[in-house]
């Protein structure tokens, strides 16, 4: 498990357990269930977003 604490829009300061986001660049998160409390959303990555960039080597020279 990966602990990451990261600042967020204050829309999800509300979030109801089990709500999903995408978060840009991250992937998809599900606001958990037992660990979320209200003004304090805890997030759990469900998937992880594909990272073409490095599968084509890098930048174009």
């Amino acid at each position: 498990m990966r602990v990451i604490q990261a600042w967020l829009e204050p829309s999800l300061k509300g979030v109801q357990p089990e709500e999903c986001f995408q978060f840009e660049r991250h992937g998809y998160f599900v606001a958990d269930r037992l660990d979320s409390q209200p003004g304090a959303p805890v997030f759990n990555r469900t998937v992880t977003l594909r990272d073409s960039w490095s599968v084509k080597g890098g930048a174009r020279k």
